[in-house]
Parts: structure tokens; C-alpha cells; sequence
């Protein structure tokens, strides 16, 4: 008798650690709008940052279904441009990380924060949780246009009360051993340590929301 109850706790507590979707009861879905950074491109699958930061949520006992929306070469104005048919995912949280090839191809940052704006705008409708990665350009733009780029991100942040990373390559660019040749995508390495400095985040985020769609 002791042992059945016991078991029945230990399932009990397995469930509750599990956050889902109240009207689905589908687990918690993460959604990560992004480019090549996150698709893992030029990794083996599950080598991404995103699957990494799946698997690091799964070993503390929080099971999420990870859509990695991301495409390889997109900008800020092609994440806006699909993001209705993304959102057919019903994310329940999501990480906008778009505005590294806008920062590649030196694009007007004006346009880049109207397009950040409309996507942060349309996730508010919809009333899905929003964390923003910011991203910098390369250094040989210039101090003008570093400025204006990286204070989009922080802006746009603000106004939409998202929570922000403010780079998201942090501890990995700069660093030839955790990218590969090309100097710009992470390695498997590379992209482990972007999962374990966002995991903190994340779980805080991934947590909070679950509370309030219960």
C-alpha cells in the first residue's frame, strides 16, 4: 500500500513538472524565429542551440515541443513575411532571433525595426509571450551604424515588454574554436554554450507562462 501511494506521488510530481497547454493538454510548445544561427547550419541534427536547449530543459524535468521556425539567410522583413503561417504552431513562447543578415548586408536599420516591430505586434495579438535576441553587425560597418543597429533590439524590446538577450552570440563570437570556418556559425560547441547561457532564461520564461496559461 505504501509503495502505491508512493508511486502515485512520484507520477504526480513527473506531471506537474511537465508544463502543457491548458486547452490541449499538448506539452508546451517553444518557438524559435530565426536564421542559419539557429537552424544549426553547417551541424549535425539535434546539434542546434535550440535542440541543445530542449534536451537541457528535458534533463531538469521540463518537456517542451521545440518548432524551430528557423531559415537559413532570412532577415528581419522574411521572418515578418512568414510569420502568420508559423504561428499555425500555436508557440506558446517565442524567441525572435532575426537580424544577423540584415547586419551582414549592411540593411537599412529603420526598416529592420518596423519589421521587428510588426512581428513583435502580431505576437502580442496573438498574446504569446515574446524573448528577443538581439544581434550585432560586423565591426567594420562602422560606429554610426553599430549604434543604430544594436539599439533597435533593445528598443524594440522595451516597447513590447519582452524579455531581452541582448547578443546572442555572446561568449561565442570572436572565439575561432566554437565556430566553424566561415568565423560566423557556431560549431556543436559553439552552439552549446549559446543553449546554456539562454537556458536560465528560458526555464524562467518557459515556467512562468505555464503558471499562467493553467
Amino acid at each position: 500500500m505504501k509503495v502505491n501511494t508512493l508511486w502515485a506521488t512520484f507520477t504526480l510530481l513527473l506531471l506537474l513538472a511537465v508544463p502543457q497547454a491548458p486547452a490541449t493538454g499538448q506539452p508546451f510548445t517553444l518557438m524559435v524565429l530565426g536564421d542559419s544561427l539557429s537552424i544549426g547550419y553547417g551541424l549535425e541534427p539535434g546539434q542546434s542551440w535550440p535542440e541543445q536547449l530542449q534536451r537541457l530543459l528535458a534533463e531538469e524535468g521540463t518537456v517542451v515541443r521545440l518548432v524551430n521556425a528557423s531559415v537559413s539567410g532570412d532577415t528581419m522583413d522574411d521572418g515578418r513575411a512568414r510569420l502568420d503561417w508559423t504561428l499555425a504552431e500555436n508557440p506558446n513562447l517565442c524567441v525572435v532571433a532575426l537580424g544577423g543578415n540584415d547586419g551582414l548586408r549592411m540593411l537599412d536599420t529603420d526598416r529592420m525595426q518596423a519589421s521587428l516591430d510588426a512581428i513583435l505586434t502580431t505576437l502580442d495579438q496573438r498574446e504569446i509571450p515574446i524573448i528577443v535576441a538581439g544581434m550585432l553587425p560586423p565591426p567594420n560597418f562602422g560606429p554610426d551604424y553599430s549604434d543604430r543597429f544594436r539599439a533597435v533590439f533593445p528598443r524594440m524590446a522595451e516597447a513590447h515588454g519582452a524579455r531581452l538577450v541582448p547578443f546572442l552570440l555572446e561568449g561565442v563570437a570572436g572565439h575561432p574554436e566554437l565556430n566553424l570556418p566561415d568565423g560566423i556559425h557556431p560549431t556543436a560547441a559553439g552552439a552549446k554554450v549559446v543553449a546554456e547561457r539562454l537556458l536560465p532564461m528560458i526555464r524562467d520564461a518557459v515556467n512562468t507562462v505555464a503558471q499562467n496559461i493553467r
